[in-house]
């Protein structure tokens, strides 16, 4: 009787094991059993006046889904014929893919099988040759029985047919075939996925991204008591039900804020007032808006600011301010040096000018503000942006003196002549200290252009030089050599080639 209780206890052990599933996707296996042969010396499968030939297997199987899975199995044995003419060690190797009949949570487990292999044998004194023979195909049945929480009972049939017909030396009829009765032990292997540590494997998992310490059933889904919909780790009220935009709380007046949270349960008001009511619309419960008939914003209380500067409407002296424009208390722009010109459109918003110099003061009173006049103590004109007009004398004689500088001949170098021309011309240009001054150099024809060219850029800079020795700055001075593609008279004649010989000098602002 003591057996029979301990029997039965066993059997309710087993049916309690889990099978090979996605947590435990791996099965690893120890096989042992005999082989029987069929082919041209004789024998027949499932006789027991035959002889049985051991072997010993290793498996390993990859869940693919609830009713099928991936099996790799490699054997170790002998194979032989009755009478003893064949004797031969081999070694096989198959991948079978595996039809479960029921699925995973079945205390026994039959499957079909169907896949193909090869069989290395080993030559010896009846197989003078090793050999690998291909296995095309292999299919049987088998059956799984839980033992424990990973570990089955394996038992399985494999018939394999083989590729050739010479294995026992005889070729005749059809190919070998062999018949494997094998039983052993497999266990599954595998990490139990998890993702949100609740102790419910993913694929039981109802509520797959549950926050870590919260209390869950069997689905892995948190726990509701009020059954509300609300779980209870995020239910303010789990004791009652409510709804779920309440956060599971009970809301009287139905306007969507819960009892407990609304500043006024008994009217019906927004959510975001907390329950009041907001008669303009602007977010702001009547209760604490300054301006409740007029939609403003959250920062003025209630109030409208029409031109955006920050100071209600009912407070702005200037209403229509330009958007992006610092206003002081008032809603007024500032006008720091009090010239009736708003800094923001002062370009000297420091300095008192007039209106029609955009607040910029003019000192000479030459009509161009100080800020863009480049003679701000000498009253000039507009087009020479407020510096005074070179005088007709000073132009006639820059034009002398432009006339009067000589080089050496085929050379850059000034002559003795025209250095006092040049002090002549530095003293004008000192008198007007920012006109500008830019010097032409000419050639004649004779000679090669680009010698000439390069002649021309020269002389006119051993004059620029001279200017800059003199105290003239060099932005003021601008150097351009034309060669010879500039003439004013006939290159064909002596003086028209000397005509054609010149510095030019044009003075500008």
């Amino acid at each position: 009787m003591k057996k029979i209780i301990l029997m039965c206890i066993c059997c309710m052990a087993t049916f309690l094991a889990s099978a090979q599933t996605p947590d435990k996707n791996w099965n690893f296996g120890f096989h042992g059993g005999a082989t029987q042969y069929r082919g041209d010396l004789g024998n027949d499968f499932y006789k027991t006046n035959v002889p049985f030939y051991g072997f010993g297997g290793l498996s390993v199987s990859r869940y693919l889904g609830e009713h099928l899975d991936l099996n790799l199995l490699a054997t170790k044995g002998e194979f032989g014929s009755s009478n003893g003419d064949i004797r031969q060690d081999v070694t096989t190797a198959t991948l079978n893919l595996r039809f479960h009949v029921l699925g995973p949570a079945s205390f026994a487990r039959p499957y079909l099988f169907i896949g193909g292999g090869a069989m290395l044998f080993d030559k010896n004194i009846t197989i003078t040759e090793k050999q690998v023979d291909y296995v095309a195909p292999a299919f049987g049945a088998g059956l799984n029985v839980k033992l424990g929480q990973s570990v089955m009972l394996n038992i399985q049939e494999t018939f394999m047919y083989t590729s050739t017909d010479k294995r026992d030396e005889v070729v005749a009829g059809s190919n070998d075939a062999y018949l494997m009765h094998m039983v052993g032990l497999t266990f599954n292997f595998g990490n139990k996925k998890d993702a949100d540590n609740d102790d419910v494997s993913d694929s039981r998992d109802k509520c797959p991204n549950t926050p870590a310490g919260v209390v869950v059933n069997k689905l892995g889904c948190p726990l509701d008591k009020d059954n509300d919909g609300v779980a209870d780790f995020i239910d303010t009220c789990p004791d009652m039900a409510g709804t779920e935009a309440l956060s599971g709380c009970p809301d009287k007046d139905s306007d969507g804020i819960a009892d407990k949270d609304d500043t006024c349960p008994d009217a019906s008001g927004v959510a975001a007032l907390m329950g009041c009511p907001d008669k303009d619309e602007d977010g702001i419960a009547d209760k604490d808006d300054t301006c409740p008939d007029e939609k403003g914003s959250i920062v003025l209380k209630g109030c409208p600011d029409t031109d955006g500067d920050g100071i209600a409407n009912g407070d702005d002296k200037c209403a229509d301010t330009k958007a992006g424009y610092i206003v002081d208390a008032s809603g007024c722009p500032f006008d720091t040096d009090k010239d009736g010109v708003i800094n923001e459109e002062d370009p000297c918003p420091d300095q008192a000018g007039s209106v029609s110099l955009k607040g910029c003061p003019d000192t000479d009173a030459d009509g161009v503000a100080d800020n863009e006049d480049r003679c701000p103590n000498a009253k000039g004109n507009i087009a020479n942006k407020g510096c005074p007009e070179i005088t007709k004398a000073d132009i006639k004689k820059i034009t002398e003196i432009a006339s009067q500088i000589f080089m050496e001949t085929g050379s850059d170098k000034l002559k003795v002549a025209s250095l006092s021309q040049l002090d002549a011309l530095t003293d004008i240009l000192k008198k007007y200290e920012v006109a500008n001054l830019i010097i032409e150099g000419h050639t004649d024809s004779r000679g090669d252009d680009a010698s000439n060219m390069a002649l021309s850029q020269k002389r006119t800079e051993s004059v620029k030089t001279y200017l800059m020795e003199k105290g003239i700055m060099e932005s003021r001075l601008t150097a351009v050599g034309f060669g010879e593609t500039k003439p004013v008279a006939d290159n064909n004649t002596s003086l028209g080639r000397a005509k054609n010989r010149r510095v030019e000098l044009k003075t500008s602002y």
